[in-house]
């Protein structure tokens, strides 16, 4: 059994091999790529030696990455790898050094020693087919891009705080098109004072609300209220922010709904469609985050049994 450590970087690996008993058999820094991926195989191979037969032997690698073709050429080429979290990593780092001094040779000891006595308590990747790896790819975006949906609509939500605290009692959801429409027209208290009953049903018309005359009633009323005001260039000042904020979450919204679509699409080509579908309670979305393929490693090698793993 051999154990790797690859700290890596944008355009190079510190990798370190180690044997069962802790000792280190070599270490180097590789470039990014083929080559340095031939250079990995070719000092695997050096350290097994020619007595050992590759069916019978197992590499595990830890890694602070789960993703990129590094890590995929590595579990193609039959490799165990864990994909080890920055925090676990810290923690194990502690308890190699007092200091917690962080350098690149280090973590690539420490990533291979985590490997050999701590592999029981990672998750290795799975050998997911390119199906999967399509899934999980948009997936993931789709995931990202609500997060900084949700980062977005915190920050228009503050701003609104400090000049414009009616919008925030007006306005139900910060992130819907009709209220991104009407602060687009409308950013500061003066100017929304102005909306019309016509101008504010037309938005939530085009949002498709329902009830819509009491709706635009009642934001026409919150709007027009008495309120706290700041300093009128301080209020053009967050005016200009909060149209900014609109503009951003306006696209971020048109992009989710592009994703989710994309996502949609490449869950639907996938074998195991159907399947994922009939689980109770898993629709499309969380299915497509569950969702992970057992993929047959390379002749030859072993291959151990995969927990699924939520993106």
């Amino acid at each position: 059994m051999l154990f790797i450590g690859d700290d890596w970087a944008e355009d190079h690996h510190d990798v370190e091999l180690m044997d069962a008993s802790g000792r280190r058999l070599a270490k180097a820094r590789l470039p990014e790529g083929m080559a340095g991926m031939a250079r990995l195989h070719a000092m695997v191979g050096q350290a097994l030696g020619d007595d050992i037969e590759a069916d019978v032997v197992e590499v595990k690698i830890g890694i602070e990455t789960d993703r990129g073709p590094w890590v995929q050429a590595l579990v193609a080429a039959g490799y165990t790898v864990y994909p080890v979290n920055p925090l676990q990593a810290a923690r194990y780092r502690e308890r190699l050094a007092l200091s917690g001094a962080k350098s690149d040779a280090a973590d690539a000891h420490m990533l291979a020693d985590m490997a050999r006595t701590d592999s029981h308590q990672l998750r290795s990747i799975a050998g997911d087919s390119a199906e999967a790896e399509a899934v999980k790819v948009v997936t993931r975006m789709h995931k990202t891009l609500i997060w900084e949906r949700t980062r977005a609509v915190q920050r228009l939500r503050h701003a609104l705080r400090e000049y414009f605290p009616a919008a925030l009692e007006a306005f139900e959801d910060l992130a819907t098109g009709d209220t991104l429409e009407l602060l687009v027209k409308a950013p500061d208290p003066v100017s929304a004072a102005r909306l019309s009953i016509s101008q504010i049903s037309v938005a939530l018309k085009r949002a498709r609300r329902r009830g819509i005359p009491t709706k635009a009633s009642a934001i026409q009323t919150v709007l027009r209220a008495e309120q706290l005001a700041q300093p009128a260039v301080v209020t053009a000042a967050y005016a200009v922010t909060v149209r900014a904020l609109a503009a951003l979450l306006d696209t971020l919204n048109e992009q989710v709904k592009a994703l989710q679509g994309q996502v949609e699409a490449h869950l639907g080509r996938h074998p195991d469609a159907e399947v994922i579908g009939s689980q109770p309670g898993l629709g499309t979305i969380l299915g497509a985050r569950a969702e992970r393929v057992k993929e047959l490693r390379p002749a030859g090698v072993m291959r151990p049994e995969f927990p699924a793993r939520v993106c």
